[in-house]
Parts: structure tokens; sequence; C-alpha cells
């Protein structure tokens, strides 16, 4: 019997034909192959810790508001009511009274004066939300420094002083800041921050000081 030729298998449709469309086959199931991985690899992405962390989150704000609610019985804090927006020329500090606002006078008076200015209502509107959200007793105190002042209206610094701080006290009372938890001394040049024997320490002794009394709670 005759082994039939080479030229024979190629004509019958045998060989590499055949070869080529196998290779066809197995490329097609191997890229659906690399498609369903990447399909899983994209869906497994979207974890359930992602949920959680987003839980966590609205309850670490929820606490946050909690937390700034408490604030009126449990004592007060500087900056963590989020209540007070940063302004210029206004810190704000523990002192054994309570919590203390010092706003420098340039920003509520001109020079000599115990009227306020509109730029030092607007700083006084921007502590409000503060005031309101604190119960407690709130002492306006006015500061000079020692350079003495003489004139008709003010014949000393204890009367600017004063007049300062009354004049604070009644644009709170106007502005809704109940009468019953408002006072206003004057201390002329007797509490200086700084040394008034050069212009910045001047500057840094006038000042207006609001300082809010933690309520106290239970019996004396």
């Amino acid at each position: 019997m005759t082994s039939p030729r080479p030229d024979d298998l190629f004509a019958s449709g045998h060989g590499e034909g055949e070869d080529e469309s196998w290779l066809t086959s197995y490329l097609d199931v191997l890229t659906l192959l690399i498609t369903l991985f990447v399909l899983l690899l994209a869906l497994s992405g979207n974890q359930p810790g992602d949920a959680d962390a987003t839980g966590t989150t609205a309850l670490s704000a929820s606490g946050a508001a909690a937390s700034t609610a408490g604030s009126r019985t449990s004592g007060i804090q500087p900056r963590q009511t989020g209540l007070l927006p940063h302004l210029d020329g206004v810190s704000v500090s523990r002192s054994q009274e309570g919590l203390n606002l010092r706003i420098q006078d340039h920003l509520l008076f001109a020079s000599g004066q115990a009227t306020l200015t509109e730029a030092g209502r607007q700083v006084l509107r921007g502590i409000l939300p503060l005031l309101e959200s604190t119960a407690g007793a709130i002492s306006v105190e006015g500061h000079t420094d020692d350079v003495p002042i003489h004139t008709p209206r003010y014949p000393s610094n204890w009367e600017l002083s004063s007049a300062r701080a009354s004049a604070v006290l009644r644009f709170l009372d106007s502005q809704g800041v109940a009468i019953q938890r408002l006072r206003a001394v004057g201390y002329a040049a007797t509490r200086p921050l700084a040394d008034n024997h050069d212009p910045s320490g001047r500057a840094t002794n006038r000042r207006v000081e609001l300082v809010i009394h933690e309520a106290k709670s239970g019996p004396d």
C-alpha cells in the first residue's frame, strides 16, 4: 500500500489548517477567562469596609455635635464648640474664672473713644454664637494702657475703660444676650499684660475682655 504524500495531506484539509483552528478556539476561551477575572477584581473593590468607614464618619460627626451640645453644662473649652470662627485680633484662652475672649481695642473703638465702630459691631456679632451657647455670667472688662487721658468726657482712663465696657455690654444686650448675664467693669491700666514702656506693649494692654464664667451646678 502506497503512503500518502505530504501534498495530499494539505489537499485533504489535514495538517496546519486544523492546528490554527484549534489555537483560535483556545485564545477565545483565554480571553473570556481574563475578562471574568477583571470583572471579579472590579467587584471586589467595593468592600463592606467602605460602608463601615462611612458609617464611622457619620457616627463621629454625630458625636462631635453631641459634644458641642454638652459644652453647655460640662464646662467651656476654647475653640471646641465649633461656634467661634477665626477672627483676627480676638484670642481665646482658659482662666480660673472660665473662658476668656480678648479683643484688641482698635477693632472696637477709635482712639480715645468709647463708641463702637461698625467694624467693632461686626466683631461682636462674630462671637455671639459662642455667647449664646453658654449659660454662665459674662463679665465685660475694659482695659487701657498707662498713658493718661484727660478730656471733658473722659477725665481719666478709669472713665474710658468703664465706658468702653458699658458700650460692649449695651450692644450685646441689643443682640439678645440676656441682660441678667452681663456686667461691665473698668480696670483702667491696673491689669497690664505687657510692658507699657514701648508701643507694642501699650497696644497689647489696650483691650476689652469678655470672661464667660462657667455656670455652677448643684449647691455651693
